[in-house]
Protein backbone atom coordinates (compact mmCIF):
# COMPACT_ATOMS: atom_id res chain seq x y z
CA UNK A 1 0.00 0.00 0.00
CA UNK A 2 1.56 3.52 -0.71
CA UNK A 3 1.96 6.29 1.40
CA UNK A 4 -0.04 9.32 0.56
CA UNK A 5 2.17 12.36 0.28
CA UNK A 6 1.87 14.88 3.13
CA UNK A 7 3.74 16.84 6.15
CA UNK A 8 1.99 14.14 8.33
CA UNK A 9 2.99 11.39 6.52
CA UNK A 10 7.00 12.28 5.76
CA UNK A 11 8.23 10.20 8.70
CA UNK A 12 6.00 7.06 7.45
CA UNK A 13 7.47 7.28 3.84
CA UNK A 14 9.81 3.83 3.04
CA UNK A 15 13.17 4.00 3.15
CA UNK A 16 15.60 5.66 0.84
CA UNK A 17 13.58 8.34 -0.12
CA UNK A 18 14.81 11.49 0.80
CA UNK A 19 12.97 14.03 2.59
CA UNK A 20 13.70 17.50 3.75
CA UNK A 21 15.86 17.93 6.52
CA UNK A 22 15.19 20.76 7.62
CA UNK A 23 11.95 22.03 9.45
CA UNK A 24 9.29 23.46 7.04
CA UNK A 25 7.78 25.85 10.08
CA UNK A 26 11.28 27.30 10.14
CA UNK A 27 10.89 28.66 6.49
CA UNK A 28 9.90 31.95 5.46
CA UNK A 29 9.08 33.65 1.50
CA UNK A 30 11.97 35.26 -0.27
CA UNK A 31 10.61 34.28 -4.02
CA UNK A 32 7.13 34.38 -5.54
CA UNK A 33 6.95 32.13 -8.42
CA UNK A 34 4.60 32.52 -11.34
CA UNK A 35 4.38 29.11 -13.63
CA UNK A 36 4.28 26.21 -11.14
CA UNK A 37 5.33 23.81 -13.43
CA UNK A 38 7.61 20.89 -13.60
CA UNK A 39 10.27 21.81 -14.90
CA UNK A 40 10.78 24.86 -11.69
CA UNK A 41 9.79 21.91 -9.31
CA UNK A 42 13.16 20.00 -10.85
CA UNK A 43 15.02 22.86 -10.89
CA UNK A 44 14.78 25.76 -9.09
CA UNK A 45 13.06 23.99 -6.08
CA UNK A 46 15.21 21.47 -6.06
CA UNK A 47 18.29 24.08 -5.83
CA UNK A 48 16.52 25.60 -3.39
CA UNK A 49 15.71 21.91 -1.15
CA UNK A 50 19.42 21.39 -1.07
CA UNK A 51 20.39 24.81 -0.02
CA UNK A 52 17.76 24.61 3.10
CA UNK A 53 18.37 20.78 3.20
CA UNK A 54 22.27 22.49 3.78
CA UNK A 55 20.80 25.10 6.85
CA UNK A 56 21.21 27.90 4.55
CA UNK A 57 19.07 30.50 3.31
CA UNK A 58 15.98 29.51 5.10
CA UNK A 59 14.43 32.86 4.46
CA UNK A 60 13.57 31.85 0.47
CA UNK A 61 10.96 29.61 0.55
CA UNK A 62 8.94 29.51 -2.27
CA UNK A 63 5.26 31.11 -2.98
CA UNK A 64 3.66 29.68 -5.75
CA UNK A 65 1.53 32.16 -8.17
CA UNK A 66 -0.33 31.66 -11.35
CA UNK A 67 -2.34 33.91 -14.33
CA UNK A 68 -4.50 30.65 -16.25
CA UNK A 69 -7.08 28.74 -15.17
CA UNK A 70 -5.42 25.79 -15.78
CA UNK A 71 -3.55 26.51 -12.69
CA UNK A 72 -5.63 26.11 -9.95
CA UNK A 73 -5.95 22.33 -10.60
CA UNK A 74 -2.00 21.98 -10.09
CA UNK A 75 -2.17 23.94 -7.22
CA UNK A 76 -5.32 22.08 -5.83
CA UNK A 77 -2.68 19.01 -5.81
CA UNK A 78 -0.19 20.34 -3.91
CA UNK A 79 -1.88 22.21 -1.30
CA UNK A 80 -3.59 18.51 -0.62
CA UNK A 81 -0.08 17.51 0.01
CA UNK A 82 1.30 20.64 1.45
CA UNK A 83 2.97 21.68 -1.44
CA UNK A 84 5.54 18.95 -1.08
CA UNK A 85 6.53 16.94 -4.58
CA UNK A 86 8.28 13.94 -5.29
CA UNK A 87 11.53 14.47 -7.46
CA UNK A 88 12.03 11.52 -9.43
CA UNK A 89 16.06 11.27 -10.90
CA UNK A 90 16.00 8.26 -13.45
CA UNK A 91 18.96 7.31 -16.13
CA UNK A 92 20.08 4.45 -17.62
CA UNK A 93 21.64 2.89 -14.46
CA UNK A 94 20.62 5.13 -11.88
CA UNK A 95 16.78 5.85 -10.22
CA UNK A 96 16.40 7.37 -7.10
CA UNK A 97 13.30 9.64 -5.38
CA UNK A 98 13.76 12.85 -3.27
CA UNK A 99 10.84 15.04 -1.35
CA UNK A 100 11.14 18.50 -1.90
CA UNK A 101 9.59 20.97 0.45
CA UNK A 102 10.81 24.84 -0.77
CA UNK A 103 7.47 25.84 -1.69
CA UNK A 104 5.35 26.60 1.23
CA UNK A 105 2.32 28.47 -0.07
CA UNK A 106 0.75 28.87 -3.61
CA UNK A 107 -1.51 31.70 -3.95
CA UNK A 108 -5.15 31.26 -6.37
CA UNK A 109 -4.19 32.11 -9.35
CA UNK A 110 -5.73 34.39 -11.38
CA UNK A 111 -6.46 36.01 -7.67
CA UNK A 112 -4.74 39.66 -8.39
CA UNK A 113 -5.65 41.27 -5.39
CA UNK A 114 -3.95 38.59 -3.46
CA UNK A 115 -1.23 38.58 -5.68
CA UNK A 116 -0.42 41.89 -6.15
CA UNK A 117 -0.79 42.09 -1.94
CA UNK A 118 2.23 39.43 -1.93
CA UNK A 119 4.52 41.39 -4.42
CA UNK A 120 4.20 44.11 -1.81
CA UNK A 121 5.36 42.39 1.01
CA UNK A 122 9.00 43.60 1.73
CA UNK A 123 9.31 39.81 2.67
CA UNK A 124 9.39 38.85 -1.06
CA UNK A 125 12.90 39.89 -2.78
CA UNK A 126 12.57 37.85 -5.52
CA UNK A 127 10.13 37.22 -8.68
CA UNK A 128 10.60 34.38 -10.45
CA UNK A 129 9.39 33.34 -13.97
CA UNK A 130 8.72 30.07 -15.92
CA UNK A 131 5.64 31.37 -18.25
CA UNK A 132 7.31 29.98 -21.34
CA UNK A 133 8.54 31.39 -24.39
CA UNK A 134 5.06 32.45 -25.64
CA UNK A 135 4.10 34.16 -22.67
CA UNK A 136 6.18 37.50 -22.67
CA UNK A 137 3.90 39.18 -25.63
CA UNK A 138 6.85 39.51 -28.03
CA UNK A 139 5.86 40.94 -31.77
CA UNK A 140 7.68 37.84 -33.64
CA UNK A 141 8.40 40.58 -36.56
CA UNK A 142 10.29 42.66 -34.37
CA UNK A 143 11.25 40.72 -31.68
CA UNK A 144 10.20 43.28 -29.18
CA UNK A 145 7.56 43.65 -26.59
CA UNK A 146 4.11 44.23 -28.01
CA UNK A 147 2.97 47.06 -26.34
CA UNK A 148 -0.32 46.61 -28.12
CA UNK A 149 -1.21 43.50 -27.32
CA UNK A 150 -5.01 43.20 -26.01
CA UNK A 151 -4.35 41.72 -22.66
CA UNK A 152 -1.52 44.36 -22.44
CA UNK A 153 -3.93 47.69 -22.90
CA UNK A 154 -6.52 46.30 -20.97
CA UNK A 155 -3.66 45.97 -17.63
CA UNK A 156 -3.01 49.15 -18.41
CA UNK A 157 -6.02 50.33 -18.37
CA UNK A 158 -6.76 48.87 -14.99
CA UNK A 159 -3.49 47.97 -13.74
CA UNK A 160 -5.11 46.78 -9.91
CA UNK A 161 -7.58 44.44 -11.77
CA UNK A 162 -4.56 43.17 -13.96
CA UNK A 163 -5.22 39.50 -15.78
CA UNK A 164 -1.74 39.25 -16.78
CA UNK A 165 1.63 38.31 -15.33
CA UNK A 166 3.38 41.59 -15.69
CA UNK A 167 0.73 43.76 -14.89
CA UNK A 168 0.58 41.93 -11.42
CA UNK A 169 4.53 42.67 -11.07
CA UNK A 170 3.68 46.21 -12.07
CA UNK A 171 1.45 46.53 -9.49
CA UNK A 172 3.40 44.84 -6.88
CA UNK A 173 6.52 47.54 -7.57
CA UNK A 174 3.70 50.68 -8.31
CA UNK A 175 2.32 49.42 -4.51
CA UNK A 176 6.32 49.22 -3.20
CA UNK A 177 7.47 52.43 -4.68
CA UNK A 178 4.56 54.50 -3.24
CA UNK A 179 5.46 52.37 0.41
CA UNK A 180 9.18 53.35 0.03
CA UNK A 181 9.89 49.74 -0.12
CA UNK A 182 13.29 48.04 -1.91
CA UNK A 183 11.87 46.55 -5.53
CA UNK A 184 12.22 43.02 -6.03
CA UNK A 185 14.39 41.30 -8.12
CA UNK A 186 12.69 39.73 -11.46
CA UNK A 187 14.05 36.46 -12.64
CA UNK A 188 13.25 34.57 -16.10
CA UNK A 189 14.03 31.07 -15.71
CA UNK A 190 12.18 30.59 -19.43
CA UNK A 191 14.50 29.35 -22.03
CA UNK A 192 14.49 33.17 -24.64
CA UNK A 193 17.85 34.62 -25.49
CA UNK A 194 18.53 37.35 -23.27
CA UNK A 195 15.73 36.28 -20.98
CA UNK A 196 16.72 39.07 -18.85
CA UNK A 197 16.59 41.68 -21.47
CA UNK A 198 12.81 40.26 -22.58
CA UNK A 199 11.44 40.76 -19.17
CA UNK A 200 12.90 44.49 -18.68
CA UNK A 201 11.27 44.79 -21.87
CA UNK A 202 8.08 43.60 -20.85
CA UNK A 203 7.62 44.72 -17.32
CA UNK A 204 9.11 48.77 -18.07
CA UNK A 205 7.10 48.54 -21.13
CA UNK A 206 3.75 48.05 -19.66
CA UNK A 207 4.76 50.33 -16.63
CA UNK A 208 5.36 53.41 -19.16
CA UNK A 209 1.42 53.07 -20.30
CA UNK A 210 0.49 53.65 -16.48
CA UNK A 211 3.19 56.04 -15.69
CA UNK A 212 6.37 57.28 -17.27
CA UNK A 213 7.68 58.06 -14.06
CA UNK A 214 6.77 54.38 -12.92
CA UNK A 215 8.94 52.61 -16.02
CA UNK A 216 11.87 55.13 -15.46
CA UNK A 217 12.11 53.88 -11.80
CA UNK A 218 11.68 50.51 -12.64
CA UNK A 219 14.49 50.91 -15.11
CA UNK A 220 16.76 52.62 -12.34
CA UNK A 221 16.18 50.42 -9.71
CA UNK A 222 14.89 46.83 -10.68
CA UNK A 223 17.46 43.94 -11.38
CA UNK A 224 16.50 41.65 -14.40
CA UNK A 225 19.52 39.35 -14.39
CA UNK A 226 19.81 36.67 -17.10
CA UNK A 227 20.10 33.24 -16.55
CA UNK A 228 20.37 30.11 -18.44
CA UNK A 229 18.67 26.98 -16.99
CA UNK A 230 18.57 23.39 -18.08
CA UNK A 231 17.26 20.01 -17.19
CA UNK A 232 15.32 17.98 -19.30
CA UNK A 233 11.53 17.42 -17.54
CA UNK A 234 8.78 15.15 -19.06
CA UNK A 235 5.23 16.15 -18.49
CA UNK A 236 3.80 13.71 -15.48
CA UNK A 237 1.24 11.00 -17.02
CA UNK A 238 -0.26 8.86 -15.54
CA UNK A 239 2.74 6.86 -16.38
CA UNK A 240 5.01 8.34 -14.21
CA UNK A 241 2.51 8.31 -10.78
CA UNK A 242 2.59 4.62 -11.25
CA UNK A 243 5.95 4.14 -11.33
CA UNK A 244 6.08 6.02 -8.39
CA UNK A 245 3.63 3.84 -6.24
CA UNK A 246 5.14 1.02 -8.01
CA UNK A 247 8.62 1.55 -7.43
CA UNK A 248 8.89 4.01 -4.08
CA UNK A 249 5.24 3.18 -2.63
CA UNK A 250 4.38 6.29 -2.53
CA UNK A 251 1.38 8.38 -3.61
CA UNK A 252 1.87 11.68 -5.23
CA UNK A 253 -0.28 13.53 -7.48
CA UNK A 254 1.42 15.64 -9.34
CA UNK A 255 5.44 14.05 -8.89
CA UNK A 256 8.39 15.24 -11.27
CA UNK A 257 10.22 12.81 -13.03
CA UNK A 258 13.50 14.17 -14.67
CA UNK A 259 17.15 13.22 -15.67
CA UNK A 260 20.15 13.92 -13.23
CA UNK A 261 22.10 16.44 -14.75
CA UNK A 262 20.86 20.00 -14.14
CA UNK A 263 22.30 23.44 -15.00
CA UNK A 264 21.73 27.36 -14.18
CA UNK A 265 24.16 30.18 -14.75
CA UNK A 266 22.75 33.35 -13.47
CA UNK A 267 24.43 36.78 -13.66
CA UNK A 268 24.70 37.83 -10.29
CA UNK A 269 22.74 41.09 -10.62
CA UNK A 270 20.00 41.68 -7.54
CA UNK A 271 17.82 44.25 -6.05
CA UNK A 272 17.04 43.11 -2.88
CA UNK A 273 19.82 40.55 -1.97
CA UNK A 274 19.86 36.59 -3.24
CA UNK A 275 20.00 33.26 -1.61
CA UNK A 276 23.54 31.81 -1.68
CA UNK A 277 23.28 29.72 -4.76
CA UNK A 278 26.40 29.23 -6.01
CA UNK A 279 27.02 26.80 -2.42
CA UNK A 280 24.35 24.37 -4.17
CA UNK A 281 25.99 24.07 -7.36
CA UNK A 282 24.58 27.61 -9.40
CA UNK A 283 27.35 29.53 -11.92
CA UNK A 284 27.10 33.31 -10.97
CA UNK A 285 28.36 35.27 -13.69
CA UNK A 286 28.73 38.50 -15.19
CA UNK A 287 27.46 38.01 -18.69
CA UNK A 288 25.72 34.48 -19.15
CA UNK A 289 25.48 35.30 -22.60
CA UNK A 290 27.95 32.91 -24.06
CA UNK A 291 26.30 29.91 -22.08
CA UNK A 292 22.94 30.72 -22.86
CA UNK A 293 24.12 31.16 -26.79
CA UNK A 294 25.74 27.62 -26.44
CA UNK A 295 22.58 25.79 -24.63
CA UNK A 296 19.62 27.44 -26.76
CA UNK A 297 21.69 26.71 -30.14
CA UNK A 298 22.74 23.29 -29.64
CA UNK A 299 20.67 21.74 -27.13
CA UNK A 300 17.12 23.78 -27.30
CA UNK A 301 18.01 23.33 -31.60
CA UNK A 302 19.02 19.61 -31.07
CA UNK A 303 15.71 19.45 -29.69
CA UNK A 304 13.98 20.79 -32.78
CA UNK A 305 15.89 19.10 -35.05
CA UNK A 306 15.12 15.51 -33.97
CA UNK A 307 11.46 16.34 -33.10
CA UNK A 308 9.65 16.99 -36.25
CA UNK A 309 11.12 13.91 -38.37
CA UNK A 310 10.56 11.73 -34.95
CA UNK A 311 7.09 12.91 -35.23
CA UNK A 312 6.40 12.05 -38.78
CA UNK A 313 8.49 8.69 -38.66
CA UNK A 314 5.34 8.18 -35.64
CA UNK A 315 8.16 8.44 -33.19
CA UNK A 316 6.96 8.44 -29.22
CA UNK A 317 9.64 8.67 -27.32
CA UNK A 318 12.66 11.04 -27.72
CA UNK A 319 14.99 8.11 -26.91
CA UNK A 320 13.32 5.97 -29.08
CA UNK A 321 14.28 8.93 -31.92
CA UNK A 322 18.12 9.17 -30.98
CA UNK A 323 18.24 4.60 -31.66
CA UNK A 324 17.26 5.84 -34.94
CA UNK A 325 20.37 6.33 -36.88
CA UNK A 326 18.63 8.27 -39.67
CA UNK A 327 17.42 11.09 -36.68
CA UNK A 328 21.03 10.39 -34.49
CA UNK A 329 22.78 11.12 -37.85
CA UNK A 330 20.97 14.36 -39.06
CA UNK A 331 21.57 15.75 -34.95
CA UNK A 332 25.24 15.02 -34.95
CA UNK A 333 25.79 16.27 -38.86
CA UNK A 334 23.69 19.25 -38.12
CA UNK A 335 25.31 20.22 -35.21
CA UNK A 336 28.63 19.65 -36.30
CA UNK A 337 28.68 21.33 -39.37
CA UNK A 338 25.85 23.95 -38.77
CA UNK A 339 25.08 24.82 -35.28
CA UNK A 340 28.76 24.29 -33.51
CA UNK A 341 30.39 26.44 -36.00
CA UNK A 342 27.97 29.73 -34.83
CA UNK A 343 28.44 29.32 -31.40
CA UNK A 344 30.77 31.27 -29.85
CA UNK A 345 33.23 30.29 -27.33
CA UNK A 346 32.28 29.16 -23.73
CA UNK A 347 34.47 29.99 -20.60
CA UNK A 348 36.05 26.67 -19.40
CA UNK A 349 33.89 24.66 -21.69
CA UNK A 350 34.67 22.21 -25.28
CA UNK A 351 31.27 22.27 -27.43
CA UNK A 352 32.49 19.11 -28.61
CA UNK A 353 31.96 17.87 -24.83
CA UNK A 354 28.83 19.77 -24.95
CA UNK A 355 27.49 17.97 -27.95
CA UNK A 356 28.55 14.51 -26.48
CA UNK A 357 26.64 15.30 -23.01
CA UNK A 358 22.94 16.26 -25.35
CA UNK A 359 23.65 13.15 -27.36
CA UNK A 360 23.80 10.89 -24.27
CA UNK A 361 21.00 12.85 -22.73
CA UNK A 362 18.99 12.58 -25.19
CA UNK A 363 18.95 8.94 -25.08
CA UNK A 364 18.20 8.55 -22.23
CA UNK A 365 15.56 5.87 -21.40
CA UNK A 366 14.04 6.12 -18.38
CA UNK A 367 13.17 9.40 -18.50
CA UNK A 368 10.41 9.29 -20.90
CA UNK A 369 10.24 12.25 -22.62
CA UNK A 370 8.42 12.31 -25.44
CA UNK A 371 8.32 13.61 -29.08
CA UNK A 372 5.06 15.77 -28.64
CA UNK A 373 6.27 17.81 -26.11
CA UNK A 374 9.32 18.82 -28.01
CA UNK A 375 7.11 19.42 -31.21
CA UNK A 376 4.57 22.10 -29.67
CA UNK A 377 4.94 25.58 -29.40
CA UNK A 378 6.97 25.38 -32.76
CA UNK A 379 5.95 29.14 -33.92
CA UNK A 380 7.76 30.45 -30.94
CA UNK A 381 10.42 27.76 -31.20
CA UNK A 382 11.76 28.19 -34.99
CA UNK A 383 12.23 32.16 -34.42
CA UNK A 384 14.40 31.30 -31.30
CA UNK A 385 16.32 27.98 -31.85
CA UNK A 386 16.68 27.45 -35.72
CA UNK A 387 16.62 30.72 -37.79
CA UNK A 388 19.24 32.97 -35.48
CA UNK A 389 21.46 30.00 -36.16
CA UNK A 390 20.53 29.97 -40.17
CA UNK A 391 20.98 33.75 -40.16
CA UNK A 392 24.55 33.85 -38.51
CA UNK A 393 25.86 30.79 -40.83
CA UNK A 394 24.24 32.68 -44.33
CA UNK A 395 26.19 35.78 -43.08
CA UNK A 396 29.39 33.96 -42.36
CA UNK A 397 28.85 32.90 -45.95
CA UNK A 398 28.07 29.32 -44.89
CA UNK A 399 25.28 26.79 -46.07
CA UNK A 400 22.56 26.19 -44.09
CA UNK A 401 20.84 22.75 -45.79
CA UNK A 402 20.00 20.93 -42.41
CA UNK A 403 18.92 24.13 -40.51
CA UNK A 404 16.54 24.85 -43.68
CA UNK A 405 15.80 20.87 -43.61
CA UNK A 406 14.68 21.34 -40.11
CA UNK A 407 12.22 24.04 -40.70
CA UNK A 408 11.41 22.39 -43.69
CA UNK A 409 10.33 19.25 -41.39
CA UNK A 410 8.21 21.32 -39.18
CA UNK A 411 6.08 22.75 -41.75
CA UNK A 412 5.28 19.25 -43.06
CA UNK A 413 4.66 18.48 -39.47
CA UNK A 414 2.05 21.27 -39.40
CA UNK A 415 -0.04 19.91 -41.94
CA UNK A 416 -1.16 17.74 -39.36
CA UNK A 417 -0.70 14.26 -40.17
CA UNK A 418 2.80 12.46 -40.25
CA UNK A 419 4.14 10.07 -43.13
CA UNK A 420 1.30 7.27 -42.59
CA UNK A 421 -1.13 9.24 -42.81
CA UNK A 422 -1.35 9.44 -38.18
CA UNK A 423 -3.62 12.71 -37.25
CA UNK A 424 -1.47 14.54 -35.29
CA UNK A 425 -2.87 16.37 -32.59
CA UNK A 426 -2.51 20.39 -32.74
CA UNK A 427 -0.11 22.02 -30.08
CA UNK A 428 0.46 25.65 -31.30
CA UNK A 429 -1.25 28.57 -30.16
CA UNK A 430 -1.12 29.22 -34.12
CA UNK A 431 -2.31 25.71 -35.15
CA UNK A 432 -4.79 26.29 -37.87
CA UNK A 433 -2.99 29.04 -39.22
CA UNK A 434 -0.19 27.34 -39.38
CA UNK A 435 -1.46 24.35 -41.31
CA UNK A 436 -3.72 26.42 -44.12
CA UNK A 437 -0.10 27.76 -44.98
CA UNK A 438 1.56 24.39 -44.60
CA UNK A 439 -0.73 23.27 -46.57
CA UNK A 440 -0.34 25.39 -49.14
CA UNK A 441 3.21 25.41 -49.26
CA UNK A 442 3.11 21.69 -50.55
CA UNK A 443 2.32 23.40 -54.44
CA UNK A 444 4.43 26.93 -52.89
CA UNK A 445 6.87 26.45 -50.16
CA UNK A 446 6.92 30.43 -50.16
CA UNK A 447 3.60 30.32 -48.67
CA UNK A 448 4.65 29.05 -45.42
CA UNK A 449 7.94 31.57 -45.15
CA UNK A 450 5.46 34.37 -45.89
CA UNK A 451 4.44 33.93 -42.07
CA UNK A 452 6.69 36.84 -41.53
CA UNK A 453 5.57 36.69 -37.71
CA UNK A 454 7.35 33.87 -37.53
CA UNK A 455 10.40 33.81 -40.08
CA UNK A 456 10.50 38.00 -40.33
CA UNK A 457 13.45 38.28 -43.07
CA UNK A 458 14.54 35.03 -43.41
CA UNK A 459 11.68 34.29 -45.28
CA UNK A 460 12.76 36.64 -47.78
CA UNK A 461 16.70 35.73 -48.22
CA UNK A 462 16.93 34.02 -51.40
CA UNK A 463 19.36 31.47 -49.86
CA UNK A 464 16.83 30.05 -46.93
CA UNK A 465 14.13 30.06 -49.27
CA UNK A 466 15.51 28.03 -52.11
CA UNK A 467 17.18 25.65 -49.58
CA UNK A 468 14.15 25.85 -47.71
CA UNK A 469 11.85 24.99 -50.58
CA UNK A 470 14.05 22.07 -51.59
CA UNK A 471 14.05 20.21 -48.91
CA UNK A 472 10.33 21.05 -48.47
CA UNK A 473 9.84 19.18 -51.62
CA UNK A 474 11.95 16.31 -50.79
CA UNK A 475 10.13 15.63 -47.34
CA UNK A 476 6.70 15.32 -49.49
CA UNK A 477 8.53 13.22 -52.37
CA UNK A 478 10.66 10.77 -50.18
CA UNK A 479 8.82 11.24 -47.03
CA UNK A 480 10.46 12.17 -43.48
CA UNK A 481 12.89 9.55 -43.86
CA UNK A 482 13.96 9.62 -47.18
CA UNK A 483 14.82 13.26 -46.62
CA UNK A 484 17.14 12.11 -43.81
CA UNK A 485 18.77 9.42 -45.68
CA UNK A 486 19.41 11.88 -48.76
CA UNK A 487 20.91 14.40 -46.17
CA UNK A 488 23.65 12.35 -44.87
CA UNK A 489 24.47 10.76 -47.87
CA UNK A 490 25.02 14.47 -49.29
CA UNK A 491 22.03 14.00 -51.94
CA UNK A 492 20.02 16.85 -50.92
CA UNK A 493 19.93 19.39 -53.78
CA UNK A 494 22.13 22.31 -53.64
CA UNK A 495 21.01 25.83 -52.93
CA UNK A 496 21.38 27.70 -56.35
CA UNK A 497 24.59 29.10 -56.74
CA UNK A 498 23.23 33.11 -56.93
CA UNK A 499 21.27 32.16 -53.61
CA UNK A 500 23.68 31.25 -51.54
CA UNK A 501 24.17 34.79 -50.47
CA UNK A 502 23.10 36.60 -47.45
CA UNK A 503 21.99 40.45 -47.89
Amino acid sequence: MATTLSLATLDRLPEGIARPQYQREALSPGILHFGVGNFHRAHQVAYLDDLFNAGRGHDWAIVGAGVLEAERTGRQKLAAQDFLSTLVEQDAGHMSARVTGAMIDFVEPGDAQATIERLADPAIRIVSLTITEGGYFIDPASGRFDAAHPAIVADARDIAASRTVFGMIVAGLMRRRSAGIAPFTVMSCDNIPGNGHVTEDAVAGLASLVDPDLAQWVKENVAFPNAMVDRITPATSDREREILAREFGVTDAWPVFCEPFRQWVLEDRFSAGRPPLEEVGVTLVDDVAPWELMKIRMLNGGHAAIAYPAALMDIHFVHEAMEEPLIRGFLEKLEREEIIPVVPPVPDTKLEDYLALIERRFANPKIGDTIARLCQDGSNRQPKFILPSAADRLKAGGGVKGLSLVSALWCRYCTGTSDSGRTIEPNDASAERLKQAALQARQSPQAFLALSDIFGDMGNVPAFADAFSRNLNAVWEQGARGALKSYLAGKLRPALPEANKYP
